[in-house]
């Protein structure tokens, strides 16, 4: 099976689950918490009140932290690597949006004794469509990702209480962000070198 017969738009993520196929990263969340005895219910709660609010934050989510994030990151690292050049109004468009998003993240999402989303003891799938974006920021200069994530403590604490709730699986989905990360550091150590050599 192809991946047009998974998904006629060809893009990722894509699920086939015998006959049934998905697309969609939420909606694909969501069907594997339901489809699949033994899923643990603070994942995607049957309370229909928590599950509006997880979906509030996943609604939030797509125009706001992943726009900011997305768009940032692709126009200062990513865009050369798909030969185009990086777009410095783009990127502070982007980072604005970021900014804004974390901020918000920070003081509305986070609010509440629990580590996770909407205060809760326990992570659901809002943790882990959100947490995918800041993790996207590895991708960045080490001193930009600082510079950025430094204002918001409980955003960094929420993604090292995510990491540490779904260990050793976090790891293993981010194999190629971590590859990635090596790589573009090694072409910005290789870019800088010769101005090094220059002093």
């Amino acid at each position: 099976m192809n991946s047009s017969e998974i998904n006629p738009m060809r893009q990722v993520p894509a699920i086939a689950d015998g006959r049934f196929k998905l697309s969609e990263s939420h909606a694909i969340l969501i069907y594997l918490s339901c489809a699949f005895p033994g899923v643990a219910d603070h994942w995607y709660p049957a309370d229909l009140s928590k599950r509006a609010k997880i979906h509030s934050v996943l609604d939030w989510h797509h125009l706001n932290l992943r726009r900011g994030s997305m768009t940032y990151v692709f126009n200062t690292v990513l865009a050369p690597a798909f030969g185009r050049p990086v777009n410095p109004q783009a990127a502070a468009e982007g980072e604005n949006i970021l900014k804004s998003s974390l901020s918000k993240l920070e003081t509305i999402w986070l609010k509440g004794s629990g580590k996770f989303l909407l205060g809760s003891y326990q992570p659901s799938i809002a943790d882990l469509s959100l947490v995918c974006e800041v993790m996207q920021l590895e991708v960045l200069d080490e001193e930009d990702r600082d510079r950025i994530l430094h204002p918001y403590k409980k955003v960094q604490e929420w993604v090292e209480a995510t990491k540490a709730a779904t260990r050793p699986h976090f790891d293993d989905v981010h194999v190629i962000l971590f590859k990635a990360k090596a790589r573009f550091q090694k072409q910005r150590e290789k870019d800088s070198s010769p101005l090094r050599s220059k002093m």
